[in-house]
């Protein structure tokens, strides 16, 4: 395979910080070669707290990567979360220019300028505008305009803004772990990059990013995303729930919500007991799995009643592919039987598809976003946006080094 750049994806998520480095093909394949990801510290519901705290995540997880890889990291792709990140839809027209009347690359820039031009409070920044489709003259649903003749070229485009302070900390704490951000990419949009098919894209499906503290939420419709959105809730709450209902601490809580939870209650036993350490307790107690899993069924009902109800907000009946659970939290037994009962539409869960190299233990939901980062990353070399991949292999060797090593590895 012949290599055309290294990208890294750092994901700061609310309980882990995960750093991925992989390697584009010229035949656009991603090799996975490093990983980092250790406990996060310092964020609340996907947003920094405390910046002391985050950079040593970012960089404990930056440094596991590099030992992994023998690679020197200097920039990444960024994921941002947290209920501040939201988006509009906007639209622009503009009179084709040239005397051809062809509709050319700097048409579509200007129609772009336009359409951003939307008022955004001055606390907002503009993470990304994503274009939706053309229309040419009235005729809609037009996905490629250039070298069209037209007279009026109007462009619909997907706005996703967050807030400034919050973005501003986050890459902050991101450049003192030495690292420069490549771009900031809402969470849910890269998730997308990893488990949605283009099938799904086109008919219309919902990817649901089930985190610690937050779920990541983008609506897709005909390819392109059309509402994108943050709910504050996440595995989190279902494992403070189980702590308090049990009186346990939140580790034990935690363990028990992984080994023995369920939101499908059909398939718990009534009869069955498990072993609990109870706060101040030394011996602790046993108590029924039923229990447990009431409680955590009940907290996911919620959830899911909150997801149904952002996406309803959107519109009803325009999702025929359903639902794509991903993210740590949605690997809880049952969580699909769930959301398709309330939901009523088809819901499935999600790992990452469609990478090599070192996939042992990230193939599953919880590193949807890290990944989808590196893809996000490595559409945009396709599309030939970004010119400083080229010199990312060269991430901390000296030249001559480079190129020394090239001739060995043509």
């Amino acid at each position: 395979m012949e290599r055309e750049a290294v990208l890294v994806g750092i994901d700061v998520g609310t309980s882990k910080v995960c750093v991925l480095i992989g390697e584009v093909g010229r035949d656009g394949s991603l090799t996975i070669v490093g990983k980092g990801s250790v406990p996060a510290s310092g964020l609340k519901k996907a947003v920094v707290v405390n910046i002391d705290q985050t950079v040593r995540s970012i960089s404990g997880a930056v440094d596991h990567s590099e030992r992994l890889s023998g690679w020197a990291i200097d920039r990444a792709f960024v994921g941002v979360g947290g209920q501040h990140v939201e988006s509009q839809n906007s639209r622009g027209a503009v009179a084709v220019s040239g005397h051809q009347r062809e509709v050319t690359r700097e048409d579509i820039n200007r129609a772009m300028e336009v359409a951003r031009a939307v008022s955004i409070p001055s606390n907002r920044e503009v993470l990304h505008v994503l274009p939706r489709g053309f229309i040419v003259d009235g005729q809609e649903g037009v996905k490629d305009p250039l070298g069209m003749s037209a007279v009026r070229l109007e462009i619909e485009t997907h706005i996703v803004t967050a807030s400034a302070t919050a973005v501003r900390n986050l890459a902050k704490c991101v450049q003192a772990a030495n690292v420069k951000i490549d771009e900031l990419v809402a969470s849910s949009l890269a998730s997308a990059e990893a488990v949605l098919s283009e099938t799904e894209r086109d008919l219309g499906v919902a990817v649901a990013d089930i985190g610690a503290g937050t779920i990541d939420l983008a609506l897709f419709l005909d390819g392109s995303p059309f509402k994108t959105s943050v709910l504050p809730v996440g595995g989190n709450n279902v494992t403070n729930d189980v702590a308090i209902g049990l009186k346990t601490s939140l580790q034990v809580a935690e363990d028990l919500k992984i080994q023995h939870g369920s939101c499908d209650l059909s398939t718990v036993a009534g009869d069955e007991q498990i072993s609990v350490a109870m706060l101040g307790e030394a011996a602790g107690r046993t108590v029924s799995r039923l229990e447990v899993c009431r409680i955590i069924e009940a907290r996911m009902r919620e959830t899911f009643e909150m997801l149904r109800a952002e996406i309803r907000s959107a519109g009803d009946g325009i999702l025929p592919a359903g639902l794509v659970l991903t993210g740590g939290a949605s690997q809880l037994a049952g969580a699909a039987a769930l959301g398709r009962e309330i939901l009523d539409m088809p819901v499935r869960v999600a790992g990452p598809t469609g990478i090599v190299g070192l996939t042992d233990n990230i193939m599953n939901p919880a590193y949807s976003t890290a990944i989808g980062l590196l893809f996000w990353g490595a559409k945009g070399l396709e599309s030939g946006e970004a010119s400083h991949f080229e010199s990312a292999p060269a991430h901390g060797l000296p030249a001559r080094v480079r190129d020394a090593l090239r001739n060995l590895f043509p």
